[in-house]
């Protein structure tokens, strides 16, 4: 038997949750085309033969100018430097950029080895693919480069194949059919935040948060979840809540169906939108997360 962490790292959008979502074989992990979509670690808990492979989807690692953004970047470092892997991904599709460089740079300063992944491998000429690799393994941080499609499955299992033989030997830390340590209460939130995203695209700022606010069990077995949902300033309240309150609708819809699907019973939903302008500097908004307000 082999139990082991793996942390996932890489610029923002390069495919980290999509990855750990198909390594797990179920949704841990939202996604989203807006970038630092993931604000805090999220396990994953995958089995692989007789290993269990504990994916560390982490913040994507950037620049950070506020204070949301240094608290997200500094958990990602952290859960790398705890984890006993570190998979490096990077999007093929796109050029390299500082961000990328930036995380190369890092683990040579640490002198920490990590696995290259090369994600999005369907968007690009294979040509390309081999000059890409070869660029990075110039680096000497890498030990091994994997080029896969996490969105449609290519090369994973050569990557879990790897990983699984990878790890250290020891017991399993998490009964064999768990697939992550979130609470449900923050599950469902974060689920609610991804119908925003998807739903409201540019018309929605990065700066937008969802609390589970209450989560009542009834005897039919059905649950009804409470959420508020935080913006900074009222015009940011009227576009969430859309013409006679539609668009809050349609997200609730959205995120009622796919909780049903999820927890495996019926769901109620019930959001409300509240303006808060200072949520990214109160606490107990980093606390819900596991980020560290004073990072």
């Amino acid at each position: 038997m082999r139990c082991g962490f793996v942390a996932l790292v890489g610029a923002p959008n390069a495919g980290k949750s999509t990855l750990l979502n198909a390594a797990v074989g179920s949704k841990v992990s939202i996604v989203s085309p807006k970038v630092q979509t993931t604000r805090s670690r999220v396990l994953g808990i995958g089995m692989h033969g007789r290993a269990q492979i504990l994916f560390v989807d982490l913040p994507g690692i950037f620049t950070p100018k506020k204070r949301l953004e240094r608290a997200m970047v500094a958990a990602a470092w952290n859960g790398a430097e705890e984890a006993d892997m570190v998979a490096v991904l990077v999007d093929a599709s796109r050029r390299v950029d500082d961000d990328t460089n930036g995380i190369i740079d890092r683990l040579k300063d640490s002198k920490r080895k990590a696995i290259l992944i090369l994600n999005k491998i369907d968007l690009i000429p294979y040509e390309r693919l081999l000059e890409l690799a070869a660029r990075f393994n110039e680096t000497g941080v890498f030990t091994d480069i994997f080029m896969i499609s996490a969105l449609t499955g290519d090369g994973l299992k050569d990557l879990l194949d790897k990983l699984a033989a990878r790890l250290p030997e020891g017991p399993w830390l998490f009964p064999e059919d768990q697939l992550s340590d979130m609470p449900q209460r923050l599950l469902a939130a974060e689920i609610t935040r991804e119908k925003l995203f998807l739903q409201l695209h540019q018309e929605l700022p990065y700066a937008i948060a969802v609390e589970t606010e209450a989560w009542e069990e009834f005897e039919d077995g059905s649950v009804k979840i409470s959420q508020i949902v935080y913006v900074q300033r009222p015009n940011q309240k009227a576009i969430v809540l859309g013409k006679g309150g539609s668009k809050i609708k349609s997200i609730g819809a959205a995120a009622r169906v796919e909780l049903e699907e999820i927890l495996d019973r019926r769901v109620h939903v019930m959001l409300f939108v509240k303006v808060r302008e200072d949520w990214a500097e109160k606490p107990d908004s980093y606390s819900q997360w596991g980020l560290d307000f004073n990072a």
